[in-house]
């Protein structure tokens, strides 16, 4: 892994705002439509893997014990299959951090990856946790990684919060989260699996993304790329198993988050991708012959059963009426959920649109 330059100057970074107060039928399988997408993506595999990308500079993680931290009273920040996440503080310093801990086989491997993508994505970047290192536990020389202390997820302050959110809360909330996007594209990280669970609301109301498990380093990492994330928050390139798929993918996933910072849940839910992408063509419309990149999606059998539900309007004002989100905030909200990768907007294209002039 190497160092990257960050994506954001000193001249993106605004003072961080104050965002919360404290107190039917089924689609057919997909196996076909997967199919044809990744034969017609092999030409742009082959073209990204022959692209050059810029050399850069060895990054080193620092490294330390376990021993130099102590950990606090009902200090499990979180849990699961992975491991676990726990909150400490460094007996020199006192400083909170969060250790992070995988129960897995290969999870010293996974961690010296993670470690890596995090510092990679977090260096000038003051919308992603901060890297601390990786420790040795002394007892099984397992390594634990080591973060800062971002605070509670917006998944819970979210779920903590009595009713909808104002529009500017949304707006500043975006800005953050768009800033942060940027400057980890930038550095050619791939967060993979952006969701309210894996952003960090601190202390100072900074929204930091977190958990780089399945982050992918674009430039040292071409495609193809397996699919990665969670279901709900999934472009539709992704679920229709794509495997050249880029950055654009997590502009889409922020489109999901600011639907949910304005209604409370996420637009698009499901329990399979087939439903997924109902759910999606629902609200948004199926998408036309000349507004899909992929014109052979068309004569699958997935197609034909699109067909018979066809709508080509999108709904979206009707999930988000003005006195829920201004017209220009469904603009922006419009861009980020593009079904087609080629005419969503970027990250820097968001970050300049109309709607962010109003902000404080």
């Amino acid at each position: 892994m190497h160092h990257h330059p960050s994506a954001v100057s000193p001249s993106d970074v605004r003072p961080s705002p104050s965002l919360f107060s404290r107190s039917s039928r089924r689609l057919p399988p997909l196996a076909m439509a997967a199919a044809c997408v990744k034969a017609a993506s092999a030409a742009g595999v082959a073209r990204h893997h022959a692209t050059e990308h810029p050399a850069r500079t060895r990054m080193r993680v620092a490294m330390g014990w376990t021993d130099d931290y102590d950990y606090e009273d009902d200090c499990r920040l979180g849990e699961g299959s992975f491991g676990s996440v726990i909150r400490a503080r460094h007996r020199a310093t006192g400083q909170a951090v969060a250790i992070k801990r995988l129960t897995d086989a290969g999870g010293n491997e996974e961690l010296l990856r993670e470690s890596l993508l995090l510092e990679a994505a977090s260096a000038g970047n003051p919308f992603v946790v901060g890297c601390r290192g990786l420790v040795r536990d002394p007892a099984t020389f397992d390594l634990c990684l080591v973060m800062d202390c971002g605070g509670a997820s917006l998944r819970d302050a979210l779920r903590r919060q009595p009713g909808p959110l104002p529009e500017d809360t949304v707006r500043k909330a975006m800005w953050m989260l768009l800033t942060g996007a940027k400057g980890m594209h930038g550095a050619h990280i791939m967060h993979r699996d952006i969701k309210p669970h894996n952003i960090l609301l601190g202390d100072d109301e900074t929204l930091r993304f977190c958990d780089f498990g399945l982050a992918v380093d674009m430039a040292a990492e071409p495609p193809p790329y397996g699919k990665a994330g969670t279901r709900w928050y999934m472009a539709p390139e992704v679920l229709l198993g794509k495997p050249d798929y880029d950055a654009r993918v997590e502009v889409w996933s922020l489109g999901c988050v600011m639907a949910q910072l304005v209604t409370g849940e996420a637009p698009f839910q499901s329990v399979d991708d087939e439903d997924q992408l109902r759910a999606i063509f629902g609200v948004l419309g199926v998408p036309d012959d000349a507004g899909w990149p992929w014109p052979w999606l068309w004569s699958t059998q997935f197609a034909t059963e699109l067909d018979k539900q066809r709508c080509n309007e999108s709904v979206l004002r009707r999930k988000f009426p003005e006195t829920k989100l201004s017209k220009e905030g469904l603009d922006l909200l419009s861009g980020l959920l593009t079904c087609n990768p080629n005419k969503r907007l970027t990250t820097a294209a968001a970050l300049k649109h109309p709607w962010f002039s109003k902000m404080d």
